[in-house]
């Protein structure tokens, strides 16, 4: 278990504050966050390799704030490597077993295993020079783990490399956190790695955590507007609401239930918006009239911005169904919100 107690960092111009998170052991724990966030410099705080300015660390319930990084127990990957390139491929994987005590038959033994895990053997004796990017996250990975660490931290650790690589890789990383029993804390800024790798997750922006929980629950049931926006929800406003509607400016939508008093939000997923040239109807739906604003073309779909009243509602449409509606700029449409996909925070 990690658990991290009122971390504070103070930096020229930038502070992590009063940072609090509890890991469970063997977990796959995931920092989200934009760049700039601090989500890097809460590895490093883990790892030793920056001061803290307070707060408390404990791993396993071991109090390492005050330990130098090699009495840690804890390994590092980051996004570049790191590796020695004067050292071949086993070199460097057993470069950090002479800081250990460790015995010697376990470890080789560790070791060994490991790089059959990773596909390294064929490549032991090879320079670190002729290895792919892929090859070389691998080695990275292997020699943080040699150790045998408690925690292992993974600063974007796919970030640097090409598509094929990342899925190689990311694929490597969900079968070594369910062989090797270690507690895994990712960075990344990448939706598709925390929904395939993660269990749960915390929101990191400006040096203070929006939200943590399970990933699911932070993907559906974003807490805050920051972390609603980040997760994808375009369309963030806030809100007064009586019973079950919810005034949104000069517009009224209906809710599937009364939401609870404290709440001040609502947030409604881009995919979630319906466009129609032709007015819907039925039950549970939230039907506005609106202008084509604005249509952008994003590759695989189009973003449309609608505006209804004084609200400009965000929507994705593919492809197809744009030509099919032959949605332009300036045009008269219908927007359907059903009330079960609005969200209220």
């Amino acid at each position: 278990m990690i658990e991290i107690e009122t971390l504070r960092i103070e930096l020229p111009g930038f502070a992590l504050q009063d940072i609090e998170l509890s890991i469970q052991d063997e977990e796959f724990f995931t920092l989200l966050g934009p760049t700039g966030a601090g989500k890097t410099l809460v590895l490093e705080a883990i790892a030793g390799i920056v001061p803290i300015t307070s707060g408390r660390i404990r791993v396993k319930g071991r109090d390492i704030t005050d330990l130098p990084p090699e009495q840690r127990g804890i390994g590092i990957v980051y996004q570049d490597y790191a590796l020695f390139p004067h050292l071949s491929v086993l070199e460097n994987i057993t470069y950090g077993l002479r800081y250990h005590k460790t015995d010697s038959h376990s470890s080789g033994q560790w070791v060994k295993w490991l790089m059959e895990r990773l596909g390294l053997h064929p490549l032991a004796r090879r320079s670190i020079y002729h290895l792919s990017g892929g090859e070389k996250q691998r080695v990275a990975l292997a020699r943080a783990l040699a150790v045998n660490p408690s925690v292992l931290l993974l600063d974007e650790p796919l970030s640097a490399l090409d598509p094929n690589f990342r899925e190689e890789i990311r694929d490597v990383l969900k079968k070594l956190h369910q062989e090797v029993g270690i507690t895994f804390l990712m960075v990344t800024h990448d939706f598709a790695e925390v929904l395939f790798l993660g269990q749960r997750t915390a929101i990191l922006n400006r040096g203070i955590i929006e939200q943590v929980g399970p990933v699911s629950e932070v993907f559906q049931r974003p807490a805050t507007p920051f972390a609603a926006e980040f997760v994808g929800m375009k369309n963030v406003f806030p809100a007064v609401f009586k019973e079950t509607r919810a005034m949104v400016d000069d517009l009224e939508l209906h809710l599937q239930d009364p939401p609870e008093s404290h709440k001040r939000y609502v947030a409604i997923r881009a995919e979630d918006i319906v466009i129609e040239k032709e007015k819907l109807s039925g039950n549970g739906l939230n039907v506005f009239q609106g202008k084509v604003l604005e249509v952008i073309d994003r590759g695989l779909y189009h973003e449309v911005s609608v505006s209804a009243g004084k609200i400009i509602f965000r929507a994705i449409l593919t492809k197809s169904a744009l030509f099919e509606i032959k949605l332009r700029e300036g045009k008269e449409v219908h927007i359907a919100i059903r009330s079960s996909a609005i969200h209220v925070f």
